[in-house]
């Protein structure tokens, strides 16, 4: 019994090692794979098999090679699928369905009433047959959905334990949710799920220790390390926006005071420009963007002090994990280098060693596409997937 236990815990390590290998890398052929991998041939080619014949990898052209048989490449086959995603906002849900590549075939965003979950499980549910006719693979079936929500998330039961913003505690979303559309569904706090889909896919690909800040309605930074995703003991890792930034300060949402993300989250830096400049609520993001264009210097001064004062608390964390590159994204990249000069220059000044790069992620749809990430990394078993599957799957060899 120990034996075969060994010998399963080896051909799970393989496939994921030969999954890994051709995600980074892109096709290869069997020796390729056994080279690099340090595999012996018959590993090889018994793993690779099995994940052909559950139509995980695809056999490509054979390519030009030394005299004799020449070498077939394979491939992951991400066009066996289609996967869901959808970011779960304040008033609003954006969609998207993706191959599972997560390379965007179709997209909408649909408002929300409210944020009863009955509501929200219904809209989503809804949104379902809309988003696969937008697709034209009826080859393709759906692989599974992926639903991101800011909050605390039990990602093994695919439980919201708690979101601030939809004032939920213990909403069994995943199971809601799955009973509906009978596929599987995974459940991730939505800057966990972007920081997976940039380290699968993303500007992270190449990287196995990253930081991935999100700066938004809200502020949050998730950590991938060694290419697993660290979500704590409680799946409460990464609330960066809820370390201290002054003591008895601003009301946060979570119900504490002086909160960073009070100070420096979209929301609160629109906040204190409208209050500096005497204008009306009605005054955004894209008015905001207007007064830089300008030069004006309040809407300037405001984002150099956001910019410093996420610095400051960046450089800490630097500091504590050592990065390998640091992924921002959010609505706030939208303001650019008015606030990541002053971040950058901070973190240069309060770090041990030079800082990581800061990379803006300029892409529209990224965040729906970290839920879909989900489901691939649950299907394909990639490193990112730390935990297990939510007990509500489905057989994923059935689902593809």
């Amino acid at each position: 019994m120990k034996l075969k236990g060994d010998q399963s815990t080896a051909r799970a390590m393989n496939r994921r090692l030969i999954l890994n290998l051709l995600r980074q890398e892109g096709p290869r052929s069997r020796a390729d794979i056994a080279s690099v991998t340090g595999l012996s041939p018959a590993a090889v080619t018994f793993v690779v098999a099995d994940l052909i014949d559950e139509g995980l990898l695809i056999e490509g052209k054979t390519v030009a090679g030394s005299a004799g048989r020449r070498p077939i490449p394979v491939d992951i086959n991400y066009a066996n699928g289609l996967a869901i995603g959808f970011k779960l906002m304040v008033g609003s849900v954006e969609c998207v369905v993706t191959d599972l590549a997560t390379n965007p075939l179709g997209s909408m965003r649909l408002p929300l009433a409210g944020h009863d979950p009955e509501h929200i499980v219904t809209t989503l549910a809804e949104a379902v047959p809309q988003l696969i006719s937008i697709v034209d693979r009826p080859e393709a079936r759906l692989a599974g959905i992926g639903i991101s929500i800011p909050g605390v998330i039990d990602n093994h039961k695919a439980v919201c334990v708690r979101s601030h913003r939809y004032n939920w505690d213990n909403v069994p979303l995943g199971r809601m949710m799955a009973e509906r559309v009978n596929v599987p569904v995974w459940l991730e706090d939505d800057t966990n799920a972007y920081a997976i889909a940039q380290q699968l896919f993303g500007l992270g690909r190449q990287h196995r220790n990253m930081a991935v800040l999100a700066i938004g309605v809200g502020i949050a930074c998730a950590q991938i390390f060694e290419g697993k995703l660290y979500r704590g003991a409680n799946g409460a890792a990464g609330k960066f926006g809820h370390v201290s930034y002054e003591e008895n300060g601003r009301l946060c949402e979570c119900g504490k005071r002086g909160c960073l993300m009070a100070y420096y989250a979209e929301p609160a830096i629109l906040n204190t420009w409208r209050n500096a400049t005497g204008r009306g609520e009605g005054s955004g993001r894209s008015a905001l963007l207007a007064a830089l264009k300008t030069g004006e210097p309040q809407a300037t001064a405001i984002l150099e002090e956001a910019g410093n004062g996420i610095g400051r608390h960046l450089a800490n964390l630097v500091n504590v994990t050592d990065p390998e590159v640091i992924v921002v994204g959010g609505e706030a990249v939208a303001f650019g280098d008015a606030l990541f000069g002053a971040l950058r220059a901070t973190l240069q000044k309060n770090t041990f060693r030079a800082p990581p790069p800061v990379l803006p992620d300029w892409e529209d749809n990224s965040w729906a596409r970290g839920a879909a990430a989900l489901v691939t990394q649950k299907i394909f078993d990639f490193e990112t997937s730390a935990g297990n599957a939510s007990p509500h799957d489905v057989e994923i060899k059935h689902a593809l």
